[in-house]
């Protein structure tokens, strides 16, 4: 099977409707399926093949949601990148994946410039929506120089369809490979839980004349089916794993989106108000800043009946006020790139537990709490969350090692330490890894480490994250200064401004005389997080 038909399939299911409206205008699926073929045979005439890796570096947009497919279509790999990387950070991923080709915008387009300067093998930048930059191709001009007709390429369940990178928090970033059936499965299955737990059921009674005994007889009727009238808000990256989701079940509901470009409160609730948007899924970081708008009273949200949040701990008291003030439960749930992105959530037509990030979500998976010997916990009792299932990674791109260490006996150790109740739920208590989580951005204290460590006043660092009531963390760092050297708080964050994006900085700087060490010389981050 190829995923890329599916949106073929929404258009003979649904014909034509409004189903993207982005700044200023709508999209039909007619002209999101028609883009997606003239950018598939414009990759084609660029030498793109079966196999091939093509990245699509840049913020929310139409084009995102139709390289998808395009890339699905003709057997090649989709590899969607966070457009704030740093060019040695996405050189790093272009020449780990073997990239040929790059989809970027205007904004982002000189740091994949520099990035391609390090990356001998990536032939071809095409920028989309901007005027002529030497060095790249129009976007314009590829898609107003080939045909809207593309045949979807004949492709095995195990291909790999998209490879999408970890944010490298115990090294290097990882490829993740999924294949066109994970991506399928996880896209059908989630699908079916909407179908289930958020369906529209039309009901009528009729009358019938008996033939014997000549009496009227009223029967009823009943027909279920996903509720299409659902208006979903789109301001989560599409550069991570979740628009890959999303993109591919969207083509299963048929619902109309609301996409914002970046992350903003006023448009946010500006696209509520205005298009009745009825779902919307964000990290906590969102919602605790609409929360906080002094804007809010404003606006009209009423329309809402769905919010889901994911990416980082949602915390009790935010999810309380959310409810109070707009009158909608926000139901938490968790979800790795491993695992497909959607693992748990909080079913549909119950209360949602606050502090849990709910029940196994697809009924093709399972997830059990194993301890350290691989023996499944009782309810109750805290040890690792693995994941079992057809959504799964196929495994690390060129990392068979890694992936060994990552699944055993099928099970996805997630690294996620925490605990089931006798209902089904999932708790979350702690992380064996050390990934700071921002605001839903993943964070690797070693990269942030390793940029202060580059400043000549500085001899050891270690960064943690500390508690913060809006990010859920903030990136906190402990720095060592060389006895013959001087340096403030001030002057370190402003070093890392010029080496690290806006989501990668440390907030607050405290000096110390030397780190916690254990005896291998590895720095106890525990005894950094006590110290707040």
């Amino acid at each position: 099977m190829n995923i890329g038909s599916g949106i073929e399939d929404n258009v003979k299911r649904f014909g034509e409707y409004e189903a993207l409206y982005f700044e200023g205008r709508w999209y039909t699926n007619v002209e999101i399926s028609r883009s997606a073929n003239l950018l598939g045979n414009a990759l084609k005439r660029l030498g793109i093949n079966k196999g091939d890796r093509v990245a699509v570096q840049m913020p929310n947009s139409p084009v995102v949601l139709s390289a998808f497919p395009a890339i699905y279509k003709i057997a090649a790999v989709a590899v969607p990148l966070n457009p704030l990387l740093r060019p040695d950070e996405a050189a790093y991923i272009y020449r780990d994946c073997g990239a040929k080709v790059i989809l970027t915008s205007p904004d982002f387009v000189g740091r994949v410039l520099e990035a391609q300067r390090q990356t001998p093998n990536l032939q071809h930048v095409i920028l989309a929506d901007g005027d002529d930059v030497p060095g790249t191709i129009p976007y314009c001009d590829i898609m107003s120089s080939t045909y809207d007709q593309l045949a979807v390429a004949e492709t095995d369940n195990g291909d790999i369809a998209a490879l999408m990178y970890t944010a490298g928090t115990t090294g290097p970033p990882k490829g993740v490979m999924h294949t066109h059936y994970s991506l399928y499965i996880n896209a059908l299955f989630f699908y079916e839980y909407i179908l289930v737990h958020r369906s529209t059921t039309l009901q009528f009674n009729s009358c019938a004349l008996d033939p014997k005994t000549l009496h009227f007889n009223e029967a009823s009727q009943r027909v279920s089916g996903v509720n299409r009238a659902m208006v979903s808000l789109g301001v989560l990256p599409l550069s991570h794993s979740y628009g890959i989701a999303f993109s591919n079940t969207s083509n299963f509901v048929g619902g109309k989106t609301i996409l914002l470009r970046w992350w903003n409160v006023e448009e946010t609730l500006k696209a509520i108000e205005r298009f009745r948007v009825t779902q919307m899924a964000a990290v906590p970081t969102m919602y605790i800043q609409i929360l906080e708008s002094p804007e809010l009273d404003e606006y009209d949200l009423s329309s809402l009946e769905d919010c889901q949040c994911g990416a980082a701990p949602l915390p009790v008291e935010v999810a309380l006020r959310w409810r109070e003030k707009v009158g909608v439960d926000i139901r938490e749930g968790w979800g790795l790139t491993e695992s497909g992105a959607t693992t748990t959530g909080q079913p549909g037509d119950l209360p949602p537990k606050y502090g849990s990030i709910g029940k196994c979500l697809l009924k093709c998976n399972t997830i059990k709490v194993f301890d350290e010997k691989g023996q499944e916990l009782l309810p109750g009792q805290q040890g690792e969350i693995v994941v079992k299932g057809p959504t799964l990674m196929k495994g690390y791109w060129n990392l068979p090692d890694e992936t060994a260490k990552t699944i055993k006996g099928g099970w996805l150790h997630t690294g996620d330490i925490g605990y089931v109740d006798e209902d089904g739920y999932f708790y979350i208590t702690g992380r064996k890894k050390d990934i700071i989580i921002r605001g839903g951005e993943n964070v690797s204290p070693m990269e942030v480490e390793e940029v202060l460590l580059q400043h000549p006043a500085v001899t050891e660092a270690g960064v943690v994250g500390v508690p913060d009531a809006v990010y859920g963390e903030e990136i906190k760092a402990f720095v060592v200064i060389k006895p013959e050297k001087c340096v403030n708080e001030e002057e370190l964050i402003a070093y890392c401004k010029d080496c690290l994006p806006t989501f990668k900085r440390p907030k607050k700087v405290q000096f110390m005389k030397s780190l916690p060490r254990n005896i291998l010389g590895k720095v106890l981050r525990a005894e950094l997080r006590k110290l707040g």
